[in-house]
């Protein structure tokens, strides 16, 4: 890499050596720091050995550098414990503060280098005191902007920057660099020059953002990059917010429509009940959808049926008692799985509205969460391919295309709009669904004296049954669901009958809560940076999981098979559709509202074949797995202690299930062998004299995520270290809604709505 030189000599000129006279103490503790000068051809990760021999600090988690003893670099000597840097000879040197938004340092606000008397007046050389933070390393008066031009580059400006002979540098300012006591001159910095127009997709991707520190009333001293194209408060107009927030849930596809594929079949299920199931969960993400962007957290959540429940209802429906039932099992499993979201929903409110909260919040950090989200994804190993591998000349192809969408084709514009990034799930899933409606028609699943109608337990052929679960998995024909549903049909409360309530189930679903509870405070996190926000008080967060736990309830209500929850894959839609705009969520909330009133369309999304289904949740769980993992970034993730702690979390929490799954003497001659793993409740090692005790605990240690969270709580709990090194969550004060207009904007509860509450408290004093 191209770099300009970071030793010049001096000028022979009696001002000089004066100069570096007075300059001798305070260059002594000056690193040399040789300024980066871009190519044009330059590859952005080059940047990162410009980084490491300078101080830069980049969204590389892999540049964070650590030891057990908190030092954040050897060779400079930052100790980030006492914010102080201790030279070797004992100089006075700039102090260290910590980013409140990543843990990572930066300089003090205060006055970094106290200069002699004879040079504290000197301007031009780069050092200066006051709000000047950066050592001579910024211009006070020009202040770079981030945006969606370049990281490096500056919007509408063209500058360009060069030494000449003596180390100056040419520019907008005609600034000199300063002279140390050896008597070599440290050049200011010097912007890059603007990359090209195809260099700016690779930084945005690397991930390289510069913090600058400068005060901003309106927010806080937080400014930070927003590639957004539309803001939180942002209002384009109606018909943008309807294409913009129809394509915020279409990009959502794979996880709002998929759960009840899996789980109503596995329940004994109709055609029918699935299309139902599947009307029912869109109304509820669309109800739960608007209460949150009104009285939760306020941010740009989707609400839906999360994964995290999907693990626990397949352990409560591959009970023992549930396999042989032959009459009304569908309705019996699903009032049980009621009941049960229902008290871990009371719990989750119990949690949100009595302040618990927001004590928990001290104890859940970046740390806990990623293992913890990650195990969830990886939970679904043993379903994912076998269920999708029984029609490879289907699942292979999908895959295939989804990944080349959303990964090699993601740059790829189209008219001003980025198709492949925005509707890599929806667009395979529609080019596949009609290349298997082919291969249906054409006769490739068409075998001698068999019918797809025809249930396996009941044919008799032995050529036949070999075929029938490829006609079931494969085939475009095979749900009757379009035929037998009805055009109009709103979902209501109980229309499974009155919940049943049992202590074991109510047991799993208090602890499967908490789970998806500290999966929302990592959502919550990540969306108020990637949206340009603040992050919100404790409070807010508390308000918005006792508002999931009411959404919860409602979704156990209407009996949707599983609660509901802030989704994952949010971080992941903002991120590639760059709309944070509050009224597109609301208004796609609508319209998913009104299509859940028309039966057609739940009976189209319960035809998908299973086949399909399965590839398009392989890429999704995956991408939880690395949503998950990504929420590193925000720790120092090359300190040995969170690399043992996430390490051994994910382990265990994928071994320690694996041997209470090995108890299955039965099950596995009648459930399918994708189904085992979620069959130990009934099975498990723990025997007590409670058998409702028994089926909680063996269901709970054969959850995933459950054993991750609770090893990834307990090691980062007790295992010291610092409060950067671990990346404890920064949230902000409640004071600060009162003081910072952005923030109470933001997150504050709708104008009429505070005045009721206002009205209620003052009525009651």
């Amino acid at each position: 890499m191209e770099t300009g030189s970071s030793s010049n000599p001096v000028d022979k000129s009696g001002t000089q050596r004066e100069r570096a006279k007075t300059n001798t103490n305070l260059g002594s503790m000056l690193p040399k720091i040789e300024p980066f000068v871009a190519r044009t051809d330059h590859n952005p990760r080059e940047l990162r050995s410009w980084a490491k021999r300078t101080g830069f600090i980049s969204t590389f988690s892999s540049e964070t550098t650590t030891s057990n003893s908190g030092k954040f670099d050897s060779s400079t000597g930052f100790d980030l414990e006492k914010g102080v840097h201790h030279h070797k000879n004992g100089g006075s040197s700039p102090k260290i503060e910590i980013d409140p938004v990543l843990g990572r340092t930066r300089t003090a606000r205060g006055s970094e280098i106290e200069a002699d008397s004879g040079s504290a007046s000197r301007t031009g050389n780069g050092l200066r005191n006051g709000n000047d933070r950066s050592l001579g390393l910024r211009d006070e008066n020009k202040r770079r902007r981030i945006g969606d031009e370049s990281v490096l580059g500056v919007k509408g400006e063209e500058r360009k920057f060069g030494l000449d002979g003596n180390g100056n540098v040419n520019g907008n300012g005609n600034r000199n660099g300063s002279v140390n006591g050896t008597g070599n001159e440290v050049p200011a910095a010097i912007p890059a020059l603007e990359p090209k127009k195809e260099e700016e997709n690779a930084l945005t991707d690397t991930g390289f953002e510069i913090y600058q520190d400068g005060d901003d009333s309106a927010s806080g001293g937080w400014h930070r990059r927003s590639g957004m194209k539309f803001g939180l408060r942002d209002n384009p107009g109606f018909v943008p917010l309807m294409y913009y927030g129809l394509q915020h849930y279409l990009s959502l596809a794979g996880s709002l429509i998929f759960i009840p594929l899996i789980i109503v079949p596995a329940m004994g299920g109709t055609d029918k009940d699935t299309a139902t199931v599947i009307s029912t969960m869109l109304l509820i993400s669309g109800i739960t959808t608007i209460l949150h962007s009104y009285f939760g957290t306020r941010l740009p959540l989707v609400q839906g049926s999360s994964f995290i429940y999907l693990a626990p209802a397949l352990v409560i429906m591959n009970a023992r008692e549930y396999r042989n039932l032959s009459e009304n099992k569908f309705r019996h499993i699903m009032r049980e799985l009621q009941g049960a979201i229902i008290v871990g929903s009371i719990f989750q409110v119990i949690l949100g509205f009595t302040g618990l909260m927001s004590l928990l919040l001290r104890l859940i950090n970046p740390v806990v969460v990623a293992p913890t989200v990650a195990a969830v994804g990886l939970a679904f190993f043993s379903y994912g391919f076998p269920q999708a591998g029984s029609c490879v000349e289907i699942s292979i192809p999908l895959i295939l295309l989804v990944l080349v969408f959303s990964l090699y084709l993601r740059g790829l514009s189209i008219f001003g709009h980025r198709l492949f990034r925005v509707y890599a799930v929806p667009l395979s899933v529609m080019i596949i669904w009609t290349y298997a409606f082919f291969l249906t028609a054409g006769g490739a699943y068409n075998y001698k004296g068999c019918s797809p109608d025809i249930p396996s337990s009941n044919i008799l052929v032995d050529a036949c049954r070999r075929h029938a679960y490829t006609m079931q998995h494969c085939r475009t024909d095979v749900s009757n669901a379009l035929r037998t549903s009805a055009w109009v049909r709103i979902p209501y409360p109980l229309q499974w009958g009155i919940p049943i309530f049992h202590l074991r189930t109510s047991l799993i679903m208090i602890i499967v809560s908490l789970v998806a509870s500290v999966d929302s405070v990592g959502t919550y996190h990540s969306t108020s940076f990637l949206v340009n926000s603040k992050p919100p008080t404790p409070g807010i967060v508390s308000r918005g999981i006792a508002l999931e736990g009411f959404c919860s309830l409602l979704a156990g209500l209407w009996g949707s098979g599983t609660g509901s929850t802030t989704l994952t894959e949010n971080v992941h839609t903002i991120n590639i559709t760059k709309v944070a705009s509050r009224r597109a969520v609301v208004l796609g909330a609508v319209f998913l509202i009104l299509f859940s009133f028309v039966g057609k369309v739940g009976a189209i999304l319960a035809s998908i074949p299973l086949a399909l289904a399965a590839s398009v949740l392989c890429f999704m769980w995956g991408l939880i797995v690395a949503l998950g993992l990504s929420t590193l970034q925000y720790s120092q993730t090359a300190s040995f202690r969170n690399i043992a702690i996430v390490g051994v979390s994910l382990f265990l929490g994928l071994s320690i299930p694996a041997y209470f799954q090995q108890y299955q003497p039965e099950s596995s001659l009648i459930l399918p062998s994708y189904f085992v793993p979620f069959a130990a409740a009934s099975n498990g090692p723990v025997h007590t004299s409670s058998k409702q005790f028994d089926f909680a605990i063996n269901a709970l240690m054969s959850l995933n995520m459950v054993v991750t969270f609770l090893i990834a709580f307990v090691l980062d709990n007790t295992v010291p270290g610092t409060r950067q090194e671990r990346g404890v969550y920064i949230w902000s004060h409640p004071e600060d809604l009162v003081t910072d207009p952005s923030l109470h904007a933001d997150y504050s509860l709708p104008q009429k709505v505070s005045r009721f509450f206002c009205w209620s408290r003052c009525s009651h004093t």
